[in-house]
């Protein structure tokens, strides 16, 4: 069967179940969008490139799916490079596709021509410039098993304009899908390992029979590997309490009696102490994060370490570990279950943990997660909106965070309690993720209600895309927490440059977010006080036929604590002053 090749890669998406494509038309990708009218794909319709690729990130992060985007050469290459490095540093399987202009005109300053390969090498698991319209079925096919196994992360595919123009002989090809042994022989170096070594799955059982002290530190390896129940089962067969990093919030129940929360930079007093405190840390895909260590030389420093990653790169990069396990997580904790079973079975048993969990017990009695109220006429309180919104919604909502200090109150203040509930951008820090984001999270799980939170700063970044959202009638909802500055920047301003405040305060007023809302075909609304709080976020969740947007007006010189200073060993985590100074 003979096709274009444009008719060609829109067959080969089907193929790969795609369901979803989040767009925008130009000229060298222009030929790919016509046989797009006959296909049963849902193509959404974005402002700006740098939306479809943070959409297709969050619809991969809540259906564990690739997200795919299609955008044109030059300029719409460059604006989704930004999409392309955080789902390359957060580990989201995308498969983006760009034009590039016909072979003959590479390399000869072109209209739109850029070097797409060249600029996304360094942000792409892969990328490959396509030259024959023969070998896109091949290319696509290598893109999604490139994009869903090992490590996941984003690859792109450059598509010069005459190979997918059915007006040119050049794009004429005959139709051949590759089957699992195509794909494997075109890919000679590329194995991911997923299974441990057993000896050192034994090993590492051992290590955590005799452990005191012991903490799992689950990154969002655990939730890539789809490995929530298989740490829920390890954790409760070993008594081992967890703490959960920023990308993996969800991957083990918050209310569970051995969960801790989140540690690092701003995670909870109890999850950054207990892992200082620990004689042994079960790293379970995570990376040892320079938010998660604080001074690397003072981090956990009685621990022996076990760590589990699919990426062998990982592995030493920052802490060396004792017993290092390359493989899946859930594969790797699958087996380590099996041991310890083994040998506790045998007669093996744990050592008496009762001063450790007493420990634990008395950090988190005496430094709780908790702010200061606000006075009668104070502004909102940011952590009381996220109490609220997190009480007036179901556990299985959907949460998408901005960057910045309203990231931080998310998930310090969010109960999760279900896994793939939280989508952020943890590595890149990218603000203007949230709107988006969360836009490609509902298309993804469109039964979920699905809330983005986000700072005024974030918001005034991407906020043209809930345009797109009312268009395709994507009801999401956004809650701003409005303080009218860079919120983080004011923080760090504040506490290291002597509140010498530079190029930091945003204004309240302008924009006016609620009439910006309506005019993007959104409801608006806007929040000064405590009792409006509630009312607004059920009145939201009313509303299902458009996006919302609500503008909470929030104070100012609230910061995110606890803290750890930048470059300070975790040792010297700060908690709020307000409450040392016992003020209620």
């Amino acid at each position: 069967m003979q096709l274009s090749g444009s008719e060609a890669l829109i067959k080969s998406l089907e193929m790969e179940g795609v369901d979803t494509i989040f767009g925008l038309p130009g000229g060298c990708i222009l030929p790919a969008y016509d046989p797009l009218i006959d296909s049963a794909i849902r193509h959404i319709l974005v402002r700006h490139e740098q939306g479809a690729g943070h959409m297709a990130e969050g619809y991969a992060h809540v259906t564990g799916r690739p997200g795919v985007a299609m955008v044109t050469s030059g300029p719409a290459a460059t604006n989704i490079v930004t999409p392309l490095c955080d789902a390359f540093m957060d580990s989201i399987p995308l498969v983006v596709i760009t034009g590039q202009v016909p072979v003959s005109a590479i390399g000869t300053d072109a209209f739109q021509e850029c070097d797409t390969i060249g600029i996304t090498r360094s942000v792409t698991k892969h990328n490959e410039l396509i030259t024959s319209a023969q070998d896109i079925p091949r290319a696509v096919r290598e893109a999604f098993h490139i994009a869903t196994t090992g490590r996941p992360g984003p690859v792109l595919l450059d598509i010069p304009k005459d190979i997918i123009d059915r007006r040119n002989p050049n794009s004429v090809m005959e139709w051949h899908w590759p089957d699992d042994a195509d794909v494997l022989a075109g890919l000679p170096g590329y194995r991911p390992i997923t299974r441990g070594d057993p000896r050192k799955i034994r090993e590492a059982a051992e290590f955590i029979l005799r452990a005191e002290r012991p903490v799992i530190y689950a990154g969002g390896g655990i939730l890539k590997a789809r490995a929530a129940e298989t740490l829920h089962e390890l954790a409760e067969l070993c008594g081992v309490h967890v703490v959960t990093t920023l990308m993996a919030r969800g991957a083990f129940p918050d209310s569970h009696p051995l969960c801790l929360g989140m540690p690092g930079m701003h995670g909870n007093y109890t999850a950054v102490t207990a892992m200082q405190r620990s004689d042994l840390l079960v790293a379970l895909g995570s990376r040892f994060d320079d938010r998660i260590t604080g001074k690397v030389d003072s981090f956990a420093p009685d621990a022996k370490v076990i760590h589990v990653d699919i990426d062998p790169a990982e592995i030493g990069k920052v802490r060396r570990p004792d017993v290092p396990i390359v493989g899946d997580c859930r594969l790797v904790i699958e087996e380590l279950v099996e041991v310890m079973k083994e040998l506790l079975a045998d007669g093996a048993a744990f050592p008496d943990r009762s001063g450790w969990q007493q420990t634990i017990a008395g950090w988190q009695e005496t430094n709780p997660l908790a702010y200061v109220p606000a006075e009668p006429g104070d502004s909102l309180k940011p952590q009381f909106v996220l109490e609220q919104l997190r009480d007036n919604n179901p556990d299985d909502c959907i949460v998408v965070s901005g960057v910045g200090q309203h990231q931080m109150w998310a998930s310090q203040y969010w109960h999760f309690e279900r896994p793939y509930t939280w989508v952020n951008s943890g590595g890149l820090g990218t603000m203007g993720f949230a709107v988006p984001a969360a836009i490609g999270a509902k298309v993804g799980r469109p039964d979920s209600t699905v809330w983005a939170v986000d700072g005024d700063g974030c918001f005034q970044m991407t906020a043209q895309e809930l345009v797109t959202a009312a268009a395709e009638r994507i009801p999401v909802k956004i809650a701003i927490l409005n303080n009218a500055y860079l919120g983080m920047v004011r923080q760090w301003q504040e506490m290291f440059y002597g509140e010498r405040y530079s190029e930091v305060y945003l204004s309240p007023d302008l924009p006016d977010y609620k009439m910006w809302a309506e005019a993007m075909g959104c409801v608006g609304m806007r929040v000064d006080s405590p009792e409006e709080v509630a009312v607004a976020i059920q009145k939201a969740n009313e509303i299902n036929d458009r996006p919302v947007v609500i503008d909470f007006r929030t104070d100012a010189a609230e910061k995110v604590y606890p803290m750890v200073a930048p470059g300070n060993s975790n040792d010297d985590i700060i908690t709020d002053p307000g409450l040392r100074r016992g003020i209620e």
